[in-house]
């Protein structure tokens, strides 16, 4: 199916709540076929009744989840944003759930995606970095992460269990420079720590 599809030819915008019907198999086919990819797991998620599904989909600028459609609208790969929400925590954000369809991997599909939420991230007030974390053995993950700056600020070790296996994840955290580059500068300037 690679071979046959226009190039670049997906759709990026927000899944909508009347949407979960599309939405929820391919996260059921993400938690099912890559168990040490997600904290959720398919066990229990397969459960949740579709009218759960559609109260966590938001579509808030700070608060959902990105759908890479393709020209038939077929749901072709995800990506989630949140910002944190507390006082103390709120010039954080969080990617969370990306996943894409096998029939559409190796066309930068994941890529577009990622650019579109960190340019999004930068048009939020008050956002200086972005928060992911990734299982240590999917290493085209990290290398696409990498690639737009993400740094590794932590492993953590036996992060998830599955089938009597732990898996390793990587904290990693993407800086927005020019909103880092003035906390450097309000600190170096005597403002408080």
């Amino acid at each position: 199916m690679k071979g046959d599809r226009k190039e670049n030819v997906f759709i990026l915008r927000n899944i909508r709540r009347d949407e979960a019907e599309k939405y929820w198999p391919l996260r059921l086919e993400a938690l099912k076929n890559h168990p040490e990819a997600f904290g959720a797991s398919f066990e229990m998620s397969i459960q949740l009744p579709m009218s759960e599904v559609q109260e966590r989909i938001h579509t808030e600028p700070d608060d959902y989840i990105l759908g890479a459609y393709t020209e038939e609208g077929i749901l072709a790969g995800t990506m989630g944003f949140k910002r944190e929400q507390g006082l103390k925590l709120r010039h954080k954000g969080y990617i969370w759930g990306v996943y894409v369809s096998p029939s559409y991997r190796g066309c930068g599909l994941a890529s577009r995606m990622l650019r579109e939420v960190l340019d999004r991230g930068r048009e939020l007030e008050g956002i200086e970095q972005i928060n992911l974390s990734v299982v240590t053995t999917n290493e085209s993950a990290r290398r696409l992460y990498e690639q737009y700056g993400f740094e590794t600020y932590g492993i953590e070790r036996n992060a998830l269990f599955v089938q009597g296996k732990g898996y390793d994840e990587a904290h990693m955290t993407y800086f927005y420079t020019d909103c880092l580059n003035e906390s450097v500068e309000h600190v170096e300037k005597g403002g408080d720590i």
